[in-house]
């Protein structure tokens, strides 16, 4: 009786509105991360911006929070909903992470593969801005959700390669040099690598709740 009484109520529709407000701010979190890695007098500049976007993600994570305790009846079921905007917000926080340890450490200089994976995390960024607004009708678009989620889980096997391939790189240049330089330079490299799990972890959301809800 319960189940057929909330079939016929409107489903609360602002939460994805939400999610779209907030892949947006990922996008431009990536963005100004990507900045960063370019190097340069803007680095400070763009860090900053970093820090602003995640603060605004962290907006909209609570409102969609609030909004899966207010509403009576959500698109599909609450704990998705708190999975997969917690799995976008821990994206940008993890970008948050990274401009930390570069402004705690004054880097200024980024190796090219650093760079190639600041384009993996702004290209991650937007497939899931793309991704999002589909699960308005997932019935209807089921093949483009699935071959969007398999594209950012494709250029997170790259972010793997050219972490690897960035750390091997930095410890031929620094065995016999500067340790510090090569500690910091493998950390940026960690923190890179979990932008993109985190990603990942967003795309794993998606697919779950598709198949729970096709």
């Amino acid at each position: 009786m319960l189940g057929w009484f909330q079939a016929l109520m409107p489903k609360e529709e602002r939460f994805f509105d939400l999610f779209a407000r907030h892949a947006e701010t990922v996008v431009a979190g990536a963005e100004a991360l990507r900045g960063v890695l370019r190097g340069g007098p803007e680095i400070s500049h763009y860090c900053r911006l970093v820090v602003e976007r995640e603060a605004a993600a962290d907006e909209i994570t609570r409102s969609v929070l609030l909004a899966v305790r207010r509403s009576f009846i959500t698109p599909f079921d609450r704990g998705d909903i708190q999975g997969l905007i917690s799995s976008m917000d821990d994206s940008i926080d993890q970008m948050h992470k990274t401009a930390k340890v570069i402004t705690l450490f004054e880097v200024t200089r980024f190796e090219p593969a650093m760079g190639e994976m600041g384009d993996i995390i702004l290209r991650s960024a937007e497939l899931v801005r793309e991704v999002v607004p589909l699960l308005r009708t997932i019935g209807k678009n089921v093949a483009a959700i699935n071959t969007l989620t398999e594209e950012i889980t494709r250029i997170e096997e790259r972010a793997d390669q050219l972490h690897d391939k960035g750390r091997k790189e930095l410890f031929l240049t620094h065995r016999n040099g500067d340790a510090m330089e090569f500690i910091v330079g493998a950390e940026i490299y960690e923190h890179l690598e979990k932008v993109v799990d985190r990603f990942e972890d967003v795309a794993n959301k998606i697919s779950d709740i598709v198949v729970e809800q096709v």
